[in-house]
């Protein structure tokens, strides 16, 4: 390396750190090659997404940093790699909410099967009249047809599945990094959320901040009633129904099951709660269709908790979701598909 190289990369360097150093980003050797290419100016389009992180959030924490790294440096095997492992998530769910709609079919099946045998033993011993021996049989035409559609789905699905999840495990069996998404959602997962939470903590640049907590009402029964693959469907359509509404740097996890958090920075309180409210209403608004039953969903309907984090009382990122979660029961109590607190 020449002279001027050399001090031309010590001068670069010596710009970099201090800029991990105010934004607390671990000096990992991903992290020092993003923060070198932006003091460096050589790619408009990771400097551009670098500031606009800035501004959004105050700071550009560990996560966000990584997923820079991603978006702009990450040569394209690592990029497929993490994709890969996101589409084998989301395929192993469905399949396996499939089999378990299936299985429950199979079930309801045998019971419709048998209560049909009990009537048709009436035709022998009570002396039923044609008309109610072929309305018998018709219900077991009909409900056998329902079950062979639905296994006829699950089939197709497994056949059409088995040489890619084959591909895509032995590609996982290489990765060491944990993903930050969440395969059935693409919603960023509980791990994101707990390592951007605690940044948030630590970066007093992104204060005031707020969580918000938001859970799916009723979301067990809706799993029962219509099946896992529709429970999906409307995770889903949920997640992107959030997604839409996450600006100004407002970032959204899937938090757990049917429960999701959306990180709002240099927000307070009462316009936290405005923007859950906006949300609130527009999942209401939503109608979640299974095209596979045909069965249509328009009652799908969330409640919220939110809090604002004390800076004062430099409380944890426990005792902060604690605050949101309770504010959530809260909802729940108060008959569901509303945001909490009031004031």
């Amino acid at each position: 390396m020449s002279d001027d190289k050399f001090q031309q990369s010590t001068s670069f360097l010596k710009k970099a750190v201090p800029l991990m150093m105010k934004y607390k980003v671990p000096t990992t050797p991903t992290n020092y090659a993003l923060w070198y290419t932006y003091v460096a100016n050589t790619d408009a389009k990771l400097n551009a997404d670098v500031d606009a992180t800035v501004d959004e959030h105050g700071t550009c924490s560990p996560l966000q940093s990584d997923m820079l790294y991603q978006k702009h440096m990450a040569d394209k095997h690592s990029r497929d790699i993490n994709a890969l492992k996101q589409s084998l998530e989301s395929m192993m769910t469905e399949m396996s909410h499939s089999m378990s709609d299936t299985i429950q079919d199979t079930d309801a099946f045998h019971s419709v099967l048998d209560n049909t045998f009990e009537q048709l033993s009436r035709v022998e011993n009570e002396g039923l009249s044609i008309d109610e021996t072929i309305a018998v049989v018709r219900n077991v035409v009909k409900d056998s047809q329902a079950l062979t559609q639905s296994t006829r789905y699950f089939k197709h699905q497994l056949n059409d599945a088995q040489q890619e999840i084959a591909q895509l495990k032995q590609n996982l069996a290489e990765m060491t990094e944990q993903a930050t998404h969440d395969g059935l959602t693409g919603l960023l997962n509980r791990a994101a959320f707990e390592r951007e939470l605690a940044a948030y903590i630590d970066s007093p640049q992104t204060w005031p901040f707020c969580l918000v907590l938001i859970d799916l009402d009723h979301f067990k029964h809706l799993n029962d009633t219509y099946g896992h693959v529709l429970g999906d469907i409307a995770l889903k359509q949920v997640s992107k129904r959030i997604l839409d509404y996450c600006r100004d740097g407002v970032q959204a996890f899937r938090y757990g099951g049917e429960e999701f958090a959306l990180l709002v920075p240099q927000k307070r309180l009462s316009t936290a709660k405005r923007t859950a409210e906006t949300l609130r209403a527009a999942i209401d608004r939503m109608v979640i269709k299974d095209r596979r039953r045909g069965r249509t969903l328009d009652s799908i309907t969330v409640s919220i908790g939110v809090a604002e984090y004390d800076e004062y009382k430099g409380e944890s990122g426990a005792d902060l979701i604690y605050r949101a979660d309770q504010h959530l029961y809260q909802a729940k109590n108060l008959g569901r598909n509303r945001v909490m607190p009031i004031n």
